[in-house]
């Protein structure tokens, strides 16, 4: 039986009939970046082109205008004129404006390698708008739990140390609603969110956690989707009060209590209101 996965934030994507984790095409995307690559201007112009030239599509001696587009999980690079470019940079002055792909090359996925990665700048998916505070921080999509209703996987970009103690990285993951468990402590789920290959990988890994729990149930041995009751926090919570000789506990008593005060619930809950949350693992 097909396994539907629903945004509940976002743009909607398109998924492989096999493979509901593999997006093959959205609805829309965004226009982050524009660029310019000029011959006797642009540094490594040749390295640049290098892909254009080994398709035979290297056609414009007078160089290109670049335009780098990007959904929550997908990304591609348009190589137009120069004339192009600078019209629809015009024309986008007062307001969204159609841009016609037709008239260039559009290869999946942004450059990168020699050349590309010193040209293209760090860009992160939010811009202070719809659930973001700043470029960096903020959501960037979400999905509906498949197995347990109201509940949501969202992926949202943070500021996080490793360690504590270590220089703060803008960072990338999920968080499941419905089991709580804290990416940061389960290893291959935080990405440092260098462009949108890290934001594709999380909100890659987010389906993959709804599929499990789809295929698998909630609390299942084989599935991703496994919230411990609380387990770890009454066991801390036992030996404090046994330790302080109280009664009462140090600590809320259920996973998400706990994560609405000290885990990533509670940076989803600033992000959404619109308030830069503090640096996760100080």
């Amino acid at each position: 039986m097909p396994i539907t996965i629903r945004n509940t934030y976002g743009t909607p994507h398109h998924v492989s009939e096999t493979n509901p984790t593999h997006v093959t095409s959205c609805d829309g995307y965004r226009l982050p970046l524009i660029g310019y690559l000029l011959p006797d201007l642009t540094p490594a112009y040749d390295d640049l082109v290098q892909w254009l030239r080994e398709d035979g599509k290297d056609t414009r001696p007078e160089g290109y205008g670049v335009v780098f587009l990007e959904s929550e999980e997908f990304a591609v690079t348009y190589f137009g004129s120069i004339e192009q470019i600078q019209q629809y940079q015009r024309d986008t002055i007062d307001g969204p404006t159609p841009f016609d792909a037709s008239r260039g090359v559009m290869y999946a996925q942004w450059p990168h390698g020699k050349a590309w990665d010193t040209f293209l700048p760090t860009v992160f998916w939010n811009n202070a708008k719809r659930g973001a505070v700043a470029d960096g921080v903020g959501l960037v999509t979400a999905f509906a739990h498949n197995a347990m209703p109201g509940a949501e996987v969202v992926v949202y970009e943070f500021e996080g140390r490793w360690l504590p103690g270590h220089d703060p990285k803008p960072m990338v993951t999920y968080h499941c609603t419905a089991c709580h468990q804290d990416t940061f402590h389960d290893s291959g789920h935080v990405h440092e969110n260098t462009g949108p290959g890290s934001r594709r990988w999380a909100a890659r890994q987010a389906r993959q956690h709804i599929v499990g729990a789809a295929r698998h149930g909630v609390g299942g041995t084989s599935s991703p989707c496994r919230p411990n009751n609380g387990q770890m926090l009454h066991a801390v919570n036992a030996l404090a009060r046994d330790m302080w000789g109280t009664t009462s506990n140090p600590l809320p008593d259920t996973d998400d209590a706990y994560c609405a005060t000290k885990g990533p619930c509670s940076i989803l809950r600033e992000l959404r209101a619109g308030v830069r949350p503090p640096v996760y693992r100080r």
